[in-house]
C-alpha cells in the first residue's frame, strides 16, 4: 500500500526528467552497496558464492524508498520532486531486479 500511494504522488514528468540522473544514482549506489557487501563478509566464513547471494539478496530496496521518497517533498526541501522520482525510480529498478537474480541464481549459489 505505501508503495502505490508513493506512486500516486510523483509528478511523471519529473521523474521522466530525472531518469538518467536518477538511474545513474540509483546504479552507482548498488555498485557501492554491492562493494560495502562484499568487503563486509571478507572473513564471515561465508564462500565466495555466498558472498554474491549476499550481494543480490541485498539489491532490492523497495521499503526504504517508499518509507522516504516523499519526506523531502513533503517539508518542501529544494529539490524535493527529484528525490521522490528517484526513490520511485529505485523501487520500479530495484525490486524487480533482485527478484529476478535471486530467482535465476538463487538455488546455485547456496547449497545444503
Amino acid at each position: 500500500v505505501l508503495v502505490v500511494l508513493i506512486g500516486l504522488s510523483v509528478d511523471l514528468s519529473a521523474a521522466w526528467d530525472s531518469g538518467r540522473t536518477a538511474l545513474l544514482l540509483v546504479g552507482s549506489g548498488l555498485l557501492f552497496r554491492s562493494l560495502g557487501v562484499w568487503i563486509a563478509t571478507i572473513g564471515s566464513g561465508f564462500s565466495n558464492r555466498e558472498r554474491l547471494f549476499s550481494i543480490i539478496a541485498y539489491l532490492p530496496k523497495a521499503t526504504v524508498q517508499a518509507a522516504l521518497g516523499a519526506v523531502a517533498l513533503a517539508y518542501g526541501i529544494p529539490g524535493g520532486e527529484l528525490i521522490l522520482s528517484s526513490s520511485v525510480i529505485a523501487i520500479l529498478v530495484t525490486a524487480p531486479l533482485g527478484l529476478i537474480l535471486l530467482r535465476r541464481f538463487g538455488e546455485g549459489l547456496l547449497s545444503r
